[in-house]
């Protein structure tokens, strides 16, 4: 079986970098997943994109060394599974919030005796290898979303599930689950020590800390902060911002020539 870089990476004691990609598009992921990120992951959560969009959009990703990864919408094994079939090396789920939450979705991922994934690996196979099914509860890779008060509070019994890779940390959500503004560059003192106190706690466990970051600048500060794996906005985001940018440079490009801004 294809080997997951990103496990390798992070054994090593790197960082690593994961694209988000919001927009349903091959063509737009498959540009995503050239610009030099470890991960690429597909949000099925929130956004247009459904499992047909997801599948065009993994066998793009695959023309990269890129690793593929999803987000699925909810803990529930029907899609999951689909997705893992598909080809996705990672899934992160969101609103993980129990022990018992995070067994059901290491369950989904993996095959008996460690879960209960049903076998059919169609384009997975295609990825992975011939042998995907013997190795694949060993590659891949499966993180919990932390983005409650409740799920801080069960940190410890959620990495300790065996058969879970690690947490993700979504800081809007947990802003907001703590009565604060949603944001992903967080500046309240404790929405900030509950963020480091999840990349504490999982890193004592052994296990991977990842989370969403608004860009580099918080990305480098989360890296210093213990976690392993950042996110760095939306490929609609990054689009938006650029444009945006772009529009306001040459706006006021035009006014100080004189120009008239219409």
């Amino acid at each position: 079986m294809r080997a997951n870089e990103l496990k390798r990476t992070i054994a090593e004691g790197k960082t690593v970098l994961s694209a988000w990609l919001a927009i349903a598009n091959t063509f737009s992921a498959e540009l995503m997943a050239h610009q030099g990120f470890d991960a690429v992951t597909i949000d099925l959560q929130h956004g247009p994109i459904d499992f047909q969009a997801a599948v065009g959009m993994l066998a793009a990703i695959s023309t990269t060394p890129a690793v593929p990864m999803v987000r699925v919408p909810w803990n529930e094994p029907i899609l999951t599974a689909k997705l893992l079939d598909a080809g996705a090396y990672g899934v992160i789920c969101p609103m993980i919030n129990t022990k018992a939450e995070a067994e059901a979705l290491v369950a989904a991922c993996r095959y008996p005796p460690r879960g209960t994934r049903s076998f059919g690996p169609n384009r997975a196979v295609l990825y992975g290898g011939a042998d995907y099914w013997q190795h694949a509860n060993g590659e891949i890779l499966i993180f919990a979303m932390i983005e409650t008060r409740e799920a801080v509070k069960n940190l410890d019994e959620i990495v300790s599930v065996d058969g879970l890779d690690g947490v993700y940390v979504g800081p809007s959500d947990l802003s907001l689950s703590m009565g604060k503004t949603p944001t992903l560059d967080p500046q309240d003192p404790d929405v900030l020590a509950a963020i480091k106190a999840i990349s504490a706690g999982t890193r004592k466990r052994g296990k991977i800390a990842g989370v969403h970051t608004d860009g580099a600048k918080t990305a480098i500060q989360r890296f210093g902060e213990g976690y392993q794996l950042c996110t760095i906005l939306s490929d609609a985001r990054l689009m938006a911002n650029a444009a945006a940018a772009a529009v306001r440079e040459a706006r006021g490009q035009m006014a100080q020539a004189g120009a008239k801004t219409y």
